[in-house]
């Protein structure tokens, strides 16, 4: 693969992670009674609780995508790549 492609490839990975990140937020809002009920069937948790779990897990799947993508991608686009022979 050419090392220009690189930075393209992440930054396209990280559009398609943010656009799922929306997805599930925008989801969880729309959703958010039929979803606590979904999952009290299973596990005993007041509505505060699940909604904490909830925005902890959005915000780690955000925080992943900024530190595994985002920032390599402006790494790449910033630093010349010179492959060595």
């Amino acid at each position: 693969m050419d090392s220009t492609l690189w930075p393209a490839f992440v930054m396209w990975c990280a559009v398609f992670n943010y656009a799922a990140l929306t997805l599930a937020f925008v989801g969880f809002v729309l959703a958010h009674d039929w979803l606590y009920r979904l999952h009290r069937r299973w596990f005993e948790l007041p509505v505060a609780k699940f909604d904490a779990i909830a925005y902890f897990l959005l915000g780690l799947y955000k925080l992943a995508i900024w530190f595994f993508l985002i920032v390599p991608a402006l790494v790449l686009c910033y630093l010349p790549y010179a492959p060595r022979l």
